[in-house]
Protein backbone atom coordinates (compact mmCIF):
# COMPACT_ATOMS: atom_id res chain seq x y z
CA UNK A 1 0.00 0.00 0.00
CA UNK A 2 0.99 3.51 -0.88
CA UNK A 3 0.48 6.35 1.50
CA UNK A 4 1.28 10.00 1.57
CA UNK A 5 3.12 11.84 4.09
CA UNK A 6 0.38 13.65 5.53
CA UNK A 7 -1.96 10.49 5.66
CA UNK A 8 1.68 9.07 7.56
CA UNK A 9 1.67 11.88 9.71
CA UNK A 10 -1.87 11.44 11.01
CA UNK A 11 -1.28 7.94 11.90
CA UNK A 12 1.58 8.45 13.25
CA UNK A 13 0.32 11.46 15.32
CA UNK A 14 -2.73 9.38 16.83
CA UNK A 15 -0.55 6.78 17.68
CA UNK A 16 1.46 9.06 19.91
CA UNK A 17 -1.58 10.42 20.90
CA UNK A 18 -1.23 13.90 20.49
CA UNK A 19 -4.30 14.47 18.03
CA UNK A 20 -6.42 15.20 20.67
CA UNK A 21 -6.73 17.44 24.21
CA UNK A 22 -6.53 14.68 27.13
CA UNK A 23 -6.30 11.68 25.61
CA UNK A 24 -5.60 9.54 29.12
CA UNK A 25 -7.75 11.76 31.35
CA UNK A 26 -6.59 13.54 34.22
CA UNK A 27 -5.11 12.43 37.64
CA UNK A 28 -2.63 10.22 38.54
CA UNK A 29 -4.19 7.62 36.22
CA UNK A 30 -3.55 9.11 33.33
CA UNK A 31 0.28 9.02 34.01
CA UNK A 32 0.10 5.36 34.00
CA UNK A 33 -1.82 4.75 31.22
CA UNK A 34 0.42 7.17 29.28
CA UNK A 35 2.99 4.88 29.99
CA UNK A 36 1.70 2.12 29.06
CA UNK A 37 0.83 3.34 26.16
CA UNK A 38 3.76 5.09 25.04
CA UNK A 39 6.14 1.95 26.89
CA UNK A 40 8.97 4.02 27.60
CA UNK A 41 8.80 8.27 28.62
CA UNK A 42 12.84 9.12 28.92
CA UNK A 43 14.42 10.90 31.55
CA UNK A 44 17.25 13.46 31.08
CA UNK A 45 19.04 15.85 33.48
CA UNK A 46 18.92 18.66 31.30
CA UNK A 47 16.68 21.45 32.96
CA UNK A 48 17.36 24.61 31.23
CA UNK A 49 13.12 24.54 31.38
CA UNK A 50 10.97 21.27 33.08
CA UNK A 51 13.14 18.30 32.86
CA UNK A 52 11.93 16.25 29.75
CA UNK A 53 9.91 13.42 31.50
CA UNK A 54 7.79 16.00 32.78
CA UNK A 55 7.40 17.74 29.12
CA UNK A 56 6.56 14.40 27.89
CA UNK A 57 3.81 13.50 29.93
CA UNK A 58 2.40 17.37 30.16
CA UNK A 59 2.33 17.46 26.31
CA UNK A 60 -0.59 14.77 26.53
CA UNK A 61 -1.75 15.21 30.06
CA UNK A 62 -2.83 19.04 30.12
CA UNK A 63 -3.69 18.73 34.09
CA UNK A 64 -0.14 17.08 34.46
CA UNK A 65 1.12 17.30 38.22
CA UNK A 66 4.67 16.48 38.81
CA UNK A 67 3.26 14.36 42.09
CA UNK A 68 1.53 12.37 39.82
CA UNK A 69 4.65 9.99 38.45
CA UNK A 70 6.36 10.46 41.77
CA UNK A 71 3.29 8.17 43.11
CA UNK A 72 3.33 5.92 39.74
CA UNK A 73 6.80 5.46 40.62
CA UNK A 74 7.06 5.36 44.43
CA UNK A 75 3.20 4.32 45.81
CA UNK A 76 1.47 2.65 42.98
CA UNK A 77 4.45 0.96 41.82
CA UNK A 78 2.79 1.03 38.02
CA UNK A 79 6.38 2.37 36.55
CA UNK A 80 9.61 1.58 37.36
CA UNK A 81 13.26 3.30 35.68
CA UNK A 82 15.68 1.43 33.49
CA UNK A 83 17.30 1.54 30.40
CA UNK A 84 15.26 1.41 27.12
CA UNK A 85 17.56 3.57 24.16
CA UNK A 86 18.02 6.01 27.51
CA UNK A 87 17.25 5.65 30.97
CA UNK A 88 12.98 5.86 31.08
CA UNK A 89 10.28 5.63 32.84
CA UNK A 90 8.70 1.65 32.06
CA UNK A 91 5.68 -0.35 32.69
CA UNK A 92 5.86 -2.07 35.67
CA UNK A 93 3.61 -4.37 33.46
CA UNK A 94 6.52 -4.84 31.29
CA UNK A 95 9.22 -5.53 33.78
CA UNK A 96 9.51 -9.24 32.61
CA UNK A 97 10.72 -8.32 29.53
CA UNK A 98 13.75 -6.40 31.44
CA UNK A 99 14.75 -9.40 33.15
CA UNK A 100 16.96 -10.27 30.30
CA UNK A 101 18.95 -7.09 30.44
CA UNK A 102 19.08 -7.14 33.64
CA UNK A 103 20.67 -10.93 34.09
CA UNK A 104 23.06 -10.08 31.20
CA UNK A 105 24.46 -7.18 32.87
CA UNK A 106 25.80 -9.71 35.50
CA UNK A 107 27.35 -12.00 33.42
CA UNK A 108 29.18 -9.54 31.70
CA UNK A 109 29.36 -6.57 33.36
CA UNK A 110 29.38 -3.00 31.63
CA UNK A 111 32.96 -1.41 30.98
CA UNK A 112 31.89 2.28 32.42
CA UNK A 113 31.29 0.75 36.09
CA UNK A 114 35.03 -0.41 36.02
CA UNK A 115 36.82 -1.98 38.70
CA UNK A 116 33.00 -2.13 40.98
CA UNK A 117 33.81 -5.58 42.49
CA UNK A 118 30.94 -8.07 43.57
CA UNK A 119 32.12 -7.94 46.91
CA UNK A 120 30.93 -4.06 46.88
CA UNK A 121 28.18 -5.29 45.49
CA UNK A 122 27.19 -7.39 47.92
CA UNK A 123 28.43 -5.18 51.12
CA UNK A 124 25.79 -2.22 48.98
CA UNK A 125 23.53 -4.45 48.94
CA UNK A 126 23.39 -5.34 52.51
CA UNK A 127 23.75 -2.13 53.96
CA UNK A 128 20.42 -0.97 52.23
CA UNK A 129 18.57 -4.16 53.70
CA UNK A 130 19.73 -3.21 56.95
CA UNK A 131 19.06 0.36 56.76
CA UNK A 132 16.63 0.93 54.06
CA UNK A 133 16.61 3.30 50.84
CA UNK A 134 19.68 4.82 50.60
CA UNK A 135 20.54 8.03 48.52
CA UNK A 136 23.96 9.26 47.36
CA UNK A 137 23.26 12.10 49.89
CA UNK A 138 23.06 9.37 52.11
CA UNK A 139 26.23 7.95 51.40
CA UNK A 140 29.09 10.30 54.15
CA UNK A 141 31.83 7.58 54.65
CA UNK A 142 33.56 7.53 50.97
CA UNK A 143 36.72 8.37 50.43
CA UNK A 144 36.52 10.75 47.09
CA UNK A 145 38.13 9.86 44.17
CA UNK A 146 38.96 12.59 40.79
CA UNK A 147 36.27 12.38 38.03
CA UNK A 148 37.38 10.44 35.36
CA UNK A 149 34.24 11.74 33.17
CA UNK A 150 32.05 14.39 33.03
CA UNK A 151 28.94 12.64 34.10
CA UNK A 152 31.11 10.87 36.53
CA UNK A 153 30.91 10.77 40.18
CA UNK A 154 33.75 11.33 42.99
CA UNK A 155 31.74 9.34 45.61
CA UNK A 156 32.73 6.01 44.17
CA UNK A 157 29.61 4.40 45.80
CA UNK A 158 27.66 5.70 42.79
CA UNK A 159 28.69 3.34 40.69
CA UNK A 160 28.56 0.40 42.91
CA UNK A 161 24.51 1.75 43.07
CA UNK A 162 24.00 1.61 39.42
CA UNK A 163 25.97 -1.21 38.82
CA UNK A 164 23.59 -3.12 41.17
CA UNK A 165 20.68 -1.20 39.50
CA UNK A 166 21.67 -2.26 36.09
CA UNK A 167 21.89 -5.69 37.62
CA UNK A 168 18.51 -5.74 38.29
CA UNK A 169 19.72 -6.31 42.41
CA UNK A 170 18.34 -2.70 42.71
CA UNK A 171 15.57 -0.30 42.09
CA UNK A 172 14.67 3.50 42.23
CA UNK A 173 12.37 3.57 45.04
CA UNK A 174 11.72 7.69 44.59
CA UNK A 175 13.49 10.84 43.65
CA UNK A 176 13.58 14.14 44.57
CA UNK A 177 14.33 15.90 41.41
CA UNK A 178 17.25 13.96 39.98
CA UNK A 179 18.13 12.58 43.76
CA UNK A 180 17.59 8.67 43.52
CA UNK A 181 17.00 6.23 46.21
CA UNK A 182 17.51 3.03 46.15
CA UNK A 183 16.23 -0.03 47.32
CA UNK A 184 16.02 -4.01 46.80
CA UNK A 185 13.96 -4.52 43.85
CA UNK A 186 12.28 -7.26 45.63
CA UNK A 187 11.11 -5.37 48.73
CA UNK A 188 9.92 -2.55 46.71
CA UNK A 189 7.60 -4.84 44.48
CA UNK A 190 7.19 -7.24 47.12
CA UNK A 191 8.21 -10.24 45.47
CA UNK A 192 8.83 -13.73 47.15
CA UNK A 193 10.31 -14.56 44.02
CA UNK A 194 10.45 -12.33 40.75
CA UNK A 195 9.70 -14.72 38.30
CA UNK A 196 11.25 -16.07 35.07
CA UNK A 197 12.53 -12.95 32.22
CA UNK A 198 10.86 -13.37 28.78
CA UNK A 199 12.39 -15.46 25.90
CA UNK A 200 14.51 -13.77 23.38
CA UNK A 201 11.44 -14.10 20.83
CA UNK A 202 9.00 -12.38 23.43
CA UNK A 203 11.23 -9.48 24.13
CA UNK A 204 11.24 -9.05 20.08
CA UNK A 205 7.71 -9.47 20.02
CA UNK A 206 7.00 -7.36 22.54
CA UNK A 207 9.12 -4.22 21.15
CA UNK A 208 7.30 -5.29 17.62
CA UNK A 209 3.62 -4.36 19.49
CA UNK A 210 4.97 -1.44 21.60
CA UNK A 211 6.04 0.29 17.98
CA UNK A 212 2.96 -0.55 16.44
CA UNK A 213 0.76 1.05 19.47
CA UNK A 214 2.99 4.17 19.91
CA UNK A 215 3.62 5.03 16.41
CA UNK A 216 1.38 3.22 14.14
CA UNK A 217 3.56 3.08 11.09
CA UNK A 218 7.33 1.36 11.39
CA UNK A 219 10.45 0.53 10.13
CA UNK A 220 13.14 -1.53 11.09
CA UNK A 221 14.78 1.33 12.22
CA UNK A 222 11.87 2.45 14.09
CA UNK A 223 11.26 -0.73 16.43
CA UNK A 224 15.10 -1.49 16.76
CA UNK A 225 15.92 2.23 17.51
CA UNK A 226 19.70 2.35 19.16
CA UNK A 227 19.27 -2.17 19.34
CA UNK A 228 20.63 -3.12 15.64
CA UNK A 229 21.39 -6.66 16.20
CA UNK A 230 17.62 -7.30 16.99
CA UNK A 231 16.96 -6.27 13.50
CA UNK A 232 17.66 -9.70 11.89
CA UNK A 233 14.84 -11.70 14.34
CA UNK A 234 12.48 -8.53 14.16
CA UNK A 235 12.35 -8.72 10.20
CA UNK A 236 11.62 -12.49 10.47
CA UNK A 237 9.03 -11.91 12.80
CA UNK A 238 7.40 -9.05 10.70
CA UNK A 239 7.67 -11.36 7.49
CA UNK A 240 5.42 -14.20 9.56
CA UNK A 241 3.21 -11.43 10.40
CA UNK A 242 2.78 -10.32 6.85
CA UNK A 243 2.28 -13.73 5.72
CA UNK A 244 -0.83 -14.15 8.66
CA UNK A 245 -2.25 -10.54 7.08
CA UNK A 246 -1.56 -8.81 10.66
CA UNK A 247 0.62 -6.73 8.82
CA UNK A 248 0.34 -4.77 5.91
CA UNK A 249 3.74 -3.50 3.87
CA UNK A 250 3.41 0.39 3.33
CA UNK A 251 5.54 2.63 0.76
CA UNK A 252 5.51 6.28 2.07
CA UNK A 253 5.51 8.96 -0.33
CA UNK A 254 9.37 10.45 -0.41
CA UNK A 255 10.38 7.81 1.44
CA UNK A 256 10.46 4.72 -0.74
CA UNK A 257 14.03 3.61 -0.20
CA UNK A 258 12.33 2.88 3.79
CA UNK A 259 10.24 -0.05 3.85
CA UNK A 260 7.31 -0.08 6.61
CA UNK A 261 4.57 -1.84 7.84
CA UNK A 262 0.81 -0.89 9.76
CA UNK A 263 -1.79 -3.02 10.78
CA UNK A 264 -4.45 -3.00 8.96
CA UNK A 265 -6.54 -1.29 11.62
CA UNK A 266 -4.42 1.67 11.79
CA UNK A 267 -4.45 2.04 8.03
CA UNK A 268 -8.33 1.79 8.01
CA UNK A 269 -8.48 4.42 10.64
CA UNK A 270 -6.81 7.38 8.57
CA UNK A 271 -7.14 9.61 11.30
CA UNK A 272 -7.56 13.32 10.93
CA UNK A 273 -5.93 16.03 13.68
CA UNK A 274 -7.20 18.88 14.94
CA UNK A 275 -6.16 21.82 12.96
CA UNK A 276 -5.38 24.26 16.16
CA UNK A 277 -3.83 22.14 18.37
CA UNK A 278 -0.79 23.16 19.54
CA UNK A 279 1.90 21.49 21.14
CA UNK A 280 5.45 22.82 22.00
CA UNK A 281 7.43 19.54 22.14
CA UNK A 282 10.60 18.05 23.97
CA UNK A 283 13.29 17.00 21.84
CA UNK A 284 13.30 13.86 23.78
CA UNK A 285 9.67 13.53 23.04
CA UNK A 286 9.03 10.37 21.33
CA UNK A 287 7.71 11.93 18.31
CA UNK A 288 10.83 13.88 18.12
CA UNK A 289 13.76 11.80 19.20
CA UNK A 290 14.27 9.15 16.07
CA UNK A 291 15.57 12.57 13.61
CA UNK A 292 15.04 10.39 10.27
CA UNK A 293 11.59 8.97 11.27
CA UNK A 294 10.81 12.75 11.75
CA UNK A 295 12.24 14.34 9.04
CA UNK A 296 10.11 11.71 6.74
CA UNK A 297 6.79 12.11 7.86
CA UNK A 298 7.03 15.81 8.90
CA UNK A 299 9.90 17.53 5.87
CA UNK A 300 11.38 18.79 9.04
CA UNK A 301 15.45 18.16 10.86
CA UNK A 302 15.44 18.64 13.96
CA UNK A 303 19.45 19.43 15.48
CA UNK A 304 19.66 18.83 19.10
CA UNK A 305 22.17 22.46 19.79
CA UNK A 306 23.01 21.30 23.46
CA UNK A 307 25.85 19.56 21.70
CA UNK A 308 26.56 22.23 18.79
CA UNK A 309 29.69 25.33 19.67
CA UNK A 310 27.36 28.26 20.67
CA UNK A 311 28.74 30.15 17.75
CA UNK A 312 27.32 27.16 15.09
CA UNK A 313 23.70 27.34 16.84
CA UNK A 314 21.24 28.41 14.40
CA UNK A 315 18.06 28.58 16.86
CA UNK A 316 19.89 28.04 20.48
CA UNK A 317 21.33 25.74 23.11
CA UNK A 318 17.51 23.82 24.29
CA UNK A 319 15.24 24.41 21.00
CA UNK A 320 11.80 22.68 20.90
CA UNK A 321 9.49 22.25 17.92
CA UNK A 322 6.93 24.00 17.84
CA UNK A 323 3.42 21.80 16.18
CA UNK A 324 0.24 22.76 14.92
CA UNK A 325 -2.22 20.36 14.12
CA UNK A 326 0.06 18.29 11.84
CA UNK A 327 2.63 20.65 10.97
CA UNK A 328 5.85 21.37 12.90
CA UNK A 329 5.51 25.41 12.36
CA UNK A 330 9.02 26.48 13.90
CA UNK A 331 11.37 25.98 16.74
CA UNK A 332 11.64 28.06 20.14
CA UNK A 333 14.08 28.53 22.35
CA UNK A 334 13.08 29.01 26.04
CA UNK A 335 14.64 29.19 29.22
CA UNK A 336 12.85 28.85 32.66
CA UNK A 337 14.01 31.84 34.89
CA UNK A 338 12.61 30.07 38.08
CA UNK A 339 13.61 33.13 40.69
CA UNK A 340 11.39 35.37 38.70
CA UNK A 341 8.71 32.24 37.69
CA UNK A 342 9.27 33.98 34.25
CA UNK A 343 9.51 31.81 30.92
CA UNK A 344 12.30 33.66 28.38
CA UNK A 345 12.26 33.42 24.70
CA UNK A 346 15.49 33.27 23.82
CA UNK A 347 14.83 32.62 20.36
CA UNK A 348 11.83 31.87 18.20
CA UNK A 349 11.98 30.56 14.40
CA UNK A 350 9.37 30.33 12.22
CA UNK A 351 9.28 27.13 9.15
CA UNK A 352 6.70 29.00 7.24
CA UNK A 353 4.54 32.20 7.25
CA UNK A 354 3.21 34.03 10.52
CA UNK A 355 -0.44 34.74 10.58
CA UNK A 356 -1.69 36.50 13.50
CA UNK A 357 -3.86 32.99 14.01
CA UNK A 358 -0.59 31.57 14.30
CA UNK A 359 0.59 34.05 16.52
CA UNK A 360 -2.31 33.93 19.04
CA UNK A 361 -2.25 29.94 19.10
CA UNK A 362 1.38 30.19 19.98
CA UNK A 363 1.17 32.24 22.81
CA UNK A 364 -2.01 30.59 24.39
CA UNK A 365 0.09 27.54 23.93
CA UNK A 366 3.29 29.52 26.04
CA UNK A 367 0.76 30.63 28.72
CA UNK A 368 -0.30 27.28 29.01
CA UNK A 369 3.25 25.64 29.36
CA UNK A 370 4.58 28.35 31.42
CA UNK A 371 1.70 27.44 33.59
CA UNK A 372 3.33 24.53 33.73
CA UNK A 373 6.57 25.05 34.07
CA UNK A 374 5.89 26.91 37.51
CA UNK A 375 3.24 24.68 38.60
CA UNK A 376 2.87 22.03 41.18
Amino acid sequence: MALSQIEARRIWLKAQRLDETAPFGDGAEATRLAVEHLGYVQIDTINVIERCHHHILFSRIPQYRRQHLAQALSEDKSVFEYWTHALAYVPTRDLPFHLGAMQNHRVVPSRWFGSVTPDEIKAMLKRIKTDGPLSMRDIDDDELVDKNHAWASRKPSKRVLEMAFFQGYLTVSGRQGMLKSYDLIERHFGWQTRGKPATEAQVTAYMLDRALRSQGMVSLESICHLDAPRKKPMKALIDARVKRKQLIGVHLEGAEDVQHWATPEALDTRPRVEPSGVHILSPFDPLIIQRKRLQRFFNYEHVFEAYVPAAKRRIGYFSLPVMVGERVVGAIDLKADRSAKSLLIQNLVWMEPVTPRLQSALDAALDRFAAFQFGA
